[in-house]
């Protein structure tokens, strides 16, 4: 599972992000991090490769619409908590200070409900850069595309 400080993205069995291609739009997963058999100097690229139609995009642009929402629904949360703590401390009451505000939280996001994933999809790996698998839909056909570098290969 990915955690922050208050966004939990979950991991399939063998540890697969799902994702979606921000040009295609189908959903395939990718490994979360290094598989064990990553060489330790392979330096990843800056883009990353649609296995579905080889279309290129930083790492920032594969998110689900699913994701999305839970991320932005957490951080309406996280948002209102802090800014609640900042008024209250603003306006705390004074005992020199015939003012007083109250404040008023208003009503608070509720959290998201947790994202499921399931093992869904099949595992495939390109003969150029075998160490880092992908999962496509069953009934994907090929040609696939090496998320490393884009080469196109069949399985």
């Amino acid at each position: 599972m990915i955690v922050s400080s208050f966004v939990k993205l979950p991991l399939d069995a063998d540890g697969f992000l799902r994702r979606e291609c921000p040009s295609c739009e189908r959903e395939f997963k990718w490994h979360h991090g290094p598989t064990d058999d990553a060489p330790s100097d392979f330096v990843y690229p800056d883009l990353f490769r649609c296995p579905l139609c080889g279309f290129a995009a930083d790492g920032d642009s594969w998110w689900t619409p699913a994701q999305l929402d839970h991320v932005q629904q957490a951080a309406a949360r996280a948002v209102h908590d802090e800014l609640g703590d900042i008024f209250r401390q603003a306006f705390k009451p004074s005992r020199s200070s015939s003012l007083q505000v109250k404040v008023s939280s208003g009503q608070r996001p509720n959290d998201p409900d947790d994202l499921v994933e399931p093992d869904d999809m099949v595992m495939i790996a390109p003969p150029c850069h075998p160490w880092e698998p992908v999962k496509v839909p069953h009934d994907a056909a090929a040609p696939f595309y090496c998320l490393l570098c884009g080469s196109p290969y069949t399985v």
